[in-house]
């Protein structure tokens, strides 16, 4: 297919293309009370065709997406949107039902927020099997453990049945992705579908959407439109990419051209933002900031057969870990999802009941931290997190300054107003968010600019310690390379202690002093981070490697 935008930035529609499309986004505009978010952007997508839209966080992707299903809010539409001959603008929001996971469906960027958290993902998906298609319930079930099986969650017999909140991050995104392909759309849309994803499960992630593309194209022609900020995923998943720049289209291409011979400055700028390695040496008799001690994690299940009518079992977690974080020092934390790394830091936050073992903070165990509000308090002021889900933990009804500067307020009482808001100033700033955002709320703000908010907030009180659960996730790589360098910056300036869950090895390679490998709950390989990256012992660990590479 022909491109739509010219090398240097003017989008121009394809005429061509409008017989055969399946969609054509023609003229798009979308404002927010005087933002303009989207200006005049143009799209055309083959039936059978698979495009990525890539820019930066704030560029506009994601909206664009969801002005597609008309999910947009309040916001002010102009232009055109043809899908299958029709306009979308002009279609009721009833009509606008009908279509939205029948024809098109679409994957959100954060799970936990998109999945009801009073159904199990099982009934989640039979509902949209139920509304569109008829099936019963046992046949939507089994359709719902097939589904959940192709996308790669283990034990899918056990996990239809489990609720949103007791799947890892990952499993939570291939449940989406499960309930979007249930209906078989016409058009896919994915924003960044594999943001929670560990590597491995990403590239199964990917074929899987491939192979099932390729199975339908005959059929119904299905097509999808990949929103990420993932350059890997882009060169091996899309035929064609189109690229955004703050609400404008600035150049459309074929996947292959576009990566080998970028034109336009800002795709050659996404195109180097690799994080580079930035790690200062820790000092030889530094000590342990954290000490986590032969730990076992148990959560309770629902047991299998008859006994499931009568109680619970207890599903182990995490098995007799140990580790240590010392002062000024990264410990990065890998594995699958599934693995237990999550686990893990909500264990050292005190927010998981511990079976066996200690978690001791500065050779304080956690246990005496629960004793009382004011013990609880000094805690928070020692360490701090970053979630994996930005928009989940940062409060809807608070404005930035608010959400920034509420630490601050429990934490550093002798603050003034005027001292405390002339702090948050600069941590947002520190963090690469403008002025203003200060009054703004989280859901003004796109995936990646929350992340960003979440971690001022963890730096405002200046913490010893700070849980990093997949803090680059949302991030597009350009500001992911801001990000790890401002993270950086900070623990040499304050002394600060990371420590790094994520499935991603360049931020690993990037940021941590030493690697822990954990698959199933437990550590199966362990040691300074470019020494066991380089030359693995265990297979599991080399199958990590590779599949980063990839």
């Amino acid at each position: 297919m022909k491109s739509n935008a010219s090398v240097d930035g003017k989008a121009k529609p394809d005429p061509s293309t409008n017989a055969r499309s399946l969609l054509d986004i023609e003229n798009l505009s979308v404002c927010f009370g005087q933002k303009l978010a989207v200006r005049n952007l143009s799209l055309s997508i083959a039936r059978g065709e698979r495009v990525a839209l890539v820019g930066e966080s704030g560029s506009g992707k994601s909206v664009t997406a969801l002005s597609i299903l008309r999910l947009v809010g309040h916001a002010a539409l102009s232009g055109r949107i043809v899908f299958d001959g029709e306009d979308l603008l002009g279609k009721s929001e009833q009509q606008m039902r009908g279509i939205r996971g029948a024809d098109i469906a679409m994957v959100f960027q954060e799970p936990m927020t998109a999945l009801n958290p009073l159904y199990t993902v099982g009934q989640q998906i039979a509902e949209s099997l139920r509304l569109h298609e008829g099936l019963r319930a046992n046949a939507a079930r089994a359709r719902g453990i097939e589904l959940l099986a192709r996308t790669g969650i283990p034990e899918p017999e056990r996990r239809i049945d489990s609720y949103p909140h007791q799947l890892s991050g990952g499993q939570r995104q291939r449940a989406m992705i499960a309930m979007a392909l249930a209906c078989r759309p016409r058009l896919l849309i994915a924003d960044e579908p594999t943001t929670a994803l560990d590597v491995t499960v990403r590239e199964q992630i990917v074929d899987l959407l491939i192979d099932l593309q390729q199975q339908e194209a005959q059929e119904r022609g299905m097509a999808v439109l990949l929103i990420t900020h993932d350059l890997h995923l882009v060169q091996r998943f899309a035929q064609r990419v189109a690229v955004v720049e703050k609400g404008v289209l600035v150049v459309t291409n074929a996947t292959d051209e576009l990566f080998a011979n970028p034109r336009h400055p800002y795709t050659k700028r996404l195109l180097d933002s690799e994080p580079a390695r930035v790690v200062e040496p820790v000092a030889e008799h530094a000590p342990r900031i954290l000490d986590v001690v032969e730990l076992a994690v148990d959560y309770r299940t629902r047991a299998k057969g008859v006994a499931g009518m009568f109680g619970s079992a207890r599903f182990r977690a995490l098995h007799e870990v140990g580790l240590f974080v010392r002062q000024g020092e990264t410990l990065g934390i890998v594995g699958e999802s599934g693995s237990g790394k999550s686990t893990l830091a909500a264990t050292v936050l005190g927010l998981q009941r511990i079976a066996q073992g200690d978690v001791k903070i500065g050779g304080r165990s956690l246990a005496t931290y629960r004793t009382s509000n004011d013990e609880r308090r000094k805690l928070c002021g020692r360490i701090q997190v970053v979630f994996q889900d930005p928009f989940g933990s940062l409060s809807p009804r608070m404005t930035i300054e608010q959400i920034v500067g509420e630490g601050l307020r429990v934490h550093r009482p002798e603050l003034g107003e005027k001292a405390r808001s002339r702090r948050v100033a600069e941590l947002i700033a520190e963090v690469g968010l403008p002025d203003d955002a200060l009054p703004r709320y989280p859901h003004e703000f796109s995936g990646g600019q929350r992340q960003r908010i979440a971690i001022a907030r963890a730096l405002a009180v200046e913490p010893e310690l700070v849980v990093l659960d997949e803090p680059t996730s949302a991030l597009d790589v350009s500001v992911q390379k801001q990000v790890l360098g401002l993270l950086a910056r900070l623990q040499k300036r304050y002394g600060l202690s990371y420590l790094l869950i994520t499935h991603d090895l360049a931020v690993i390679r990037a940021m941590a002093h030493r690697v822990v490998v954990m698959k199933s709950g437990r550590i199966v390989e362990s040691g300074e981070t470019l020494a066991l990256l380089s030359a693995p012992s265990r297979r599991y660990t080399r199958a990590l490697v590779a599949a980063s590479l990839q």
